[in-house]
């Protein structure tokens, strides 16, 4: 197997996509699937497909495809070191809401357990399963329940206080849905989620490709 920093990040991104084709298959019953399929329903290459699998080994025999359970086994490994992924909420407005109430199916054990704020008003609300806490809290809470990823959605002109103060307390993993662009140390991986910018981004694609016959 390749090293992870040789394998380009592209292809880093679309295996979350792959775990969750490849997991509802597995939902439907089936136990293979070649890469045709799942060009077809993601609407990828195939080739494109065949070489991402290729950065990892041996995934699948020709002319007989891949093995979904293994495959499944192997994208859970390669997601997370951990059975099961704790992440944080910072920041519960109506953004920070949607997203607890949405939390995650990507992976069956991905899930936000914690929300933090500093409104007296949020705090001690319940939001589905998850009891917004104090933002004073956050050190006790992520260091006893292990969390390593945190979602941002703070106003942008606290972004970058609060990431230093989340750097500093171990968090690893950071998806900042602020239009602010924070910086991080080089061992502390930042995910830049702006809806304004991927909106304009549909609406070039939209203007010039359309209408492409």
């Amino acid at each position: 197997m390749k090293e992870v920093n040789k394998i380009p990040r592209a292809t880093l991104k679309r295996l979350p996509l792959y775990y969750r084709f490849v997991n509802t298959l597995k939902a439907k019953g089936e136990d293979r699937v070649n890469s045709k399929a799942i060009s077809e329903g993601l609407n990828i290459d195939s080739a494109t497909i065949r070489r991402d699998f290729s950065y990892f080994g041996e995934l699948g025999k020709k002319g007989y495809g891949y093995n979904i359970d293994s495959l499944l086994e192997f994208f859970k490994s390669e997601l997370s070191d951990s059975d099961v992924i704790k992440i944080g909420v910072v920041g519960v407005g109506h953004l920070g809401k949607a997203l607890i109430n949405y939390n995650f199916s990507i992976h069956d054990d991905m899930t936000i357990t914690e929300a933090f704020d500093v409104d007296d008003d949020i705090i001690g609300t319940k939001i589905g399963d998850v009891v917004v806490k104090d933002m004073k809290d956050f050190e006790k809470i992520i260091q006893k329940d292990n969390i390593e990823v945190v979602i941002l959605t703070t106003p942008s002109s606290v972004a970058q206080e609060i990431t230093d103060d989340l750097v500093k307390l171990g968090i690893k993993g950071i998806l900042n849905f602020t239009p602010k662009r924070i910086v991080t140390p080089n061992d502390v991986q930042v995910h830049q989620i702006d809806l304004g910018v991927e909106l304009q981004s549909l609406l070039f694609f939209m203007k010039n490709y359309g209408k492409q016959s």
